[in-house]
């Protein structure tokens, strides 16, 4: 596969010499912004969507009215659907007007002309391979430290909200966006169960009553790579799946290094989507999602969902509670038989 078109806007060029790639990303943004109509109309609509917030417990869901996502809320991800359609994601498939910035070798960043952060990035693998994390792992919380000035880094499983599932890639939003990378702190205290905490790094898994999830923070790539390693093989012991079902945000800061924080999931979507008629309401969580924006693309069910129908749709779509608990027995298990 051929690279996509490569910027060569003069200030994009200058801050990738620099390595200074998270500014490089917001010089391209501001350069396809003047040289792409369709983002230029999809920033347009962004400024105009309609925002609601709920204060559950002691953490926020905001909804976010954003009738551009309906194409990827509803996408249909079944193998049968992926091999009738051609992969937006491929180079040659790419719209005329879409430049990037080449990262680490085998990974492009390009604007979302759909977006929902301020600023909105989806990264593409030049290789048309399955959306799959194991193999894949190292690359993105590489890029996640890259960009780590401006960006959170997000994944989406192949049946957990990615609408390309065929191809493997990664998004970047505006760090910060999500809500829960500002209360992350605050559902540790009040929701969490550590199950290590050493000089190394520190693990812990949080229910809040909406969400399930486990949390890595570390500074030692191979500590981290070793940790992720070792839940990825404990948690298909929960969910059998070719991939085990998960969703994850990733932010690095210089100070302290990663936090990977990965929802652990039951299904990819709701009872609430499949209902007929007016009962239906199109809601398909995924990472953005589930870190505190809900992307909600029908008007009407966002004049109507309120926090039942939120925690409804959460407690669903998240592993169960059961799981959950015969998780954190194996997590302790296994790092207090073998420390990082």
């Amino acid at each position: 596969m051929t690279y996509p078109k490569l910027s060569d806007n003069k200030k994009v060029l200058a801050e990738i010499e620099d390595k200074d790639y998270a500014s490089a990303a917001k010089q391209l943004l501001i350069s396809q912004l003047n040289d792409w109509e369709e983002l230029a109309e999809g920033y347009k609509r962004l400024n105009n969507v309609k925002v609601k917030s709920f204060l559950i417990d002691d953490f926020h869901i905001k909804l976010q009215l954003n009738p551009s996502r309906m194409k990827s809320t509803s996408a249909k991800v079944g193998e049968k659907e992926i091999k009738k359609r051609s992969c937006f994601l491929c180079s040659e498939n790419l719209p005329y007007d879409q430049r990037g910035i080449k990262l680490i070798d085998d990974y492009v960043l390009l604007c979302n002309p759909y977006p929902i952060f301020p600023n909105h990035f989806t990264i593409a693998s030049i290789s048309h391979e399955p959306q799959e994390i194991k193999s894949s792992f190292n690359d993105f919380i590489s890029l996640s430290r890259m960009l780590s000035d401006k960006y959170t880094l997000i994944y989406n499983g192949p049946r957990c909200g990615a609408s390309a599932p065929d191809h493997l890639h990664f998004q970047a939003g505006t760090k910060q966006y999500m809500p829960i990378e500002n209360e992350f702190h605050t559902l540790i205290k009040n929701h969490g169960n550590e199950i290590l905490n050493n000089k190394n790094i520190a693990i812990n898994v949080v229910d809040d009553g909406l969400r399930r999830f486990i949390s890595f923070e570390s500074g030692d790539v191979n500590v981290l790579l070793e940790s992720f390693d070792r839940f990825y093989h404990l948690y298909p012991n929960i969910k059998s799946e070719n991939e085990p079902m998960m969703n994850i945000i990733c932010n690095y800061a210089k100070e302290y290094g990663w936090r990977a924080v990965i929802f652990l999931r039951h299904k990819h979507r709701s009872s609430h989507y499949y209902l007929e008629g007016n009962e239906k309401i199109t809601i398909s969580p995924a990472a953005i999602d589930i870190g505190g924006v809900c992307i909600i693309p029908v008007e009407k069910d966002f004049k109507r969902i309120d926090e039942e129908t939120l925690t409804e749709v959460f407690e669903e779509v998240s592993l169960q509670r059961n799981d959950f608990e015969k998780l954190i027995m194996l997590l302790k298990e296994e790092y207090n038989y073998r420390s990082l």
